[in-house]
């Protein structure tokens, strides 16, 4: 059986609370043996719901541990999470990459193009291959058909800031990130049009508003405007994602275009504060 450890900032939180079945349901798919063996969070007590490690972990059947050099001794692999505090992967990677196993970051993988740049060579020096993604970039929905020349995307999520990667990871799928600058007009209350301007001329538009459906509008270069509503298991195509690169080390995207999507992201909230205005991506 391979060893998966969890690395988060509180534990008891959405991703950490579904992955393990999904991982044992997923395994059961291809044949896989894995299993999330090993906990460790910086915080005892969950900001969601006050559940401490030690009472996640009885509830999961893993071990707790007392330190991250504890948990990657004892690990296979890694998945760091803390998906709604990505201020803290660049800490967690410091220590976990020196294992040199193979990990999963999760969304959202840093909180600015610099510090993506900084996990980037974290894993050089360290020889670690990792990657991270959105789930949405494994939609179903979002593959297939003629080249774009424009696309609007629709989301929600608890705030913009947070979950503004789901949409810039499908446009990326479907545009590359190419993307010159950015700019932001409020719609209403806490709803926002993003406008994306790429090198070559192209735009596209993400439209956030807490409630939003995850949709996809595309016009190809032939005229065709597709329109699609994403409903498909991306979270269970992303476990299977995941284990697929723990067990062969595969990524089936460049991840290079991870440090540019971050450096957009933290350009889109920069364009937050000044609205209307036209924010360079460097």
């Amino acid at each position: 059986m391979k060893k998966i450890g969890f690395i988060d900032y509180y534990i008891s939180e959405w991703h950490a609370n579904n992955y393990p079945v999904w991982i044992d349901d997923v395994c059961k798919e291809l044949g896989y043996n894995y299993k999330v063996c090993y906990g460790w969070a910086e915080m005892d007590k969950s900001l969601t719901d006050g559940r401490s490690t030690e009472e996640w972990c009885k509830a999961y059947n893993v071990e707790k541990c007392q330190t991250i050099e504890e948990l990657c001794f004892k690990s296979d692999c890694l998945i760091i999470l803390s998906p709604s505090v990505p201020e803290k992967h660049l800490i967690y990677a410091k220590e976990a990459f020196k294992c040199g196993k193979r990990t999963y970051v999760d969304k959202t993988f840093a909180p600015s193009g610099k510090e993506a740049e900084e996990i980037f060579a974290l894993g050089k020096k360290y020889g670690t291959t990792f990657f991270s993604t959105s789930a949405l970039r494994y939609a179903t929905e979002i593959y297939g058909g003629d080249k774009d020349v424009s696309i609007v995307v629709t989301g929600g999520g608890r705030a913009l800031e947070e979950y503004v990667i789901h949409q810039l990871e499908m446009i990326a799928v479907r545009m590359g990130m190419a993307i010159k600058r950015v700019m932001t007009q409020k719609t209403g209350d806490k709803a926002y049009d993003v406008y994306l301007e790429y090198e070559d001329g192209r735009r596209a538009t993400m439209k956030y508003s807490p409630d939003n459906p995850f949709t996809m509008e595309r016009t190809t270069e032939r005229g065709d405007i597709i329109k699609s509503e994403i409903n498909s298991d991306y979270f269970k195509i992303l476990i299977r994602k995941i284990l697929i690169f723990f067990e062969s080390g595969e990524i089936d995207f460049n991840v290079n275009d991870t440090v540019k999507i971050m450096a957009v992201r933290e350009k889109v909230i920069e364009s937050l504060s000044k609205m209307g205005k036209w924010i360079d991506v460097q």
